[in-house]
């Protein structure tokens, strides 16, 4: 036995409705993944800080490890360079009370990285907050006081991290200039992607162990800001300085 199927016009014209709505999901779900995005907000609610007006923002970025972090403060001593902003994991920050309590004495500027090195884009509500809490427990207990910056752990998040973020009175910060240090392309290209900073870029590197190059470059990196005539300044200076930019992702 045979068997057909007839489709009149209006059957033809649904099918082909589903296959471009297919389609076009398909294609939005493929740039969703492959393009990294700068910040994320939405238009009447809290946003993301990734930019400001001028001088630089340097960050550096601590989810684990436990043999770069030293190294990197130690190039910032023999550098005199005593302005940077240190995003530190909480878990991190448990294990390394003597670091910590050196980046606070040394003059740095502490942010939260969450607890765990969790991507809270792919987490509900409930367990974002839980490790912003979390987080926010373990900076107490080492006496780090007045901690109002926080950046996703993965650099990744959504309207979910920022409401959150915003209720327990932190600002994210996410990055205009990625130094692609945690991809250790060598130091020359590391030192090549920073020295292209203009004057308001919140710059991303890493004092996390899979950065191994970072150290090395730092001196080299300073030597181009400074025969640039850009200043180092913390995040928070720079948002209460200048007018810090955010952007509406759609």
């Amino acid at each position: 036995m045979n068997f057909f199927y007839v489709l009149n016009g209006k059957t033809i014209k649904q099918v082909f409705i589903v296959i471009i709505a297919a389609l076009f999901t398909s294609w939005y779900l493929y740039i969703e993944n492959i393009v990294q995005l700068p910040a994320f907000s939405t238009k009447d609610g809290p946003k993301a800080v990734y930019k400001g007006d001028e001088d630089l923002a340097l960050t550096f970025n601590i989810g684990w490890g436990d043999e770069k972090a030293e190294p990197i403060l130690d190039v910032l001593k023999a550098e005199k360079v005593q302005t940077a902003t240190f995003f530190l994991a909480g878990a991190w920050a448990e294990r390394h009370p003597d670091l910590v309590n050196r980046i606070v004495k040394e003059g740095y500027e502490i942010g939260m990285l969450g607890y765990e090195y969790k991507d809270y884009s792919e987490l509900e509500e409930s367990k974002i907050r839980q490790d912003m809490l979390r987080a926010q427990d373990a900076f107490k207990k080492l006496n780090v006081k007045n901690i109002e910056l926080l950046r996703a752990p993965t650099g990744h998040f959504d309207q979910k991290t920022l409401k959150i973020a915003e209720r327990l009175g932190y600002t994210v910060v996410h990055w205009s200039l990625d130094s692609k240090d945690w991809t250790n392309p060598g130091v020359e290209k590391i030192v090549s992607n920073v020295k292209n900073a203009k004057k308001g870029d919140i710059i991303l590197m890493h004092a996390s162990d899979s950065a191994k190059q970072t150290a090395s470059a730092l001196p080299l990196i300073f030597k181009e800001l400074k025969n640039k005539n850009l200043d180092l300044v913390t995040v928070s200076e720079m948002l209460a300085n200048a007018e810090a930019k955010s952007k509406e992702i759609k």
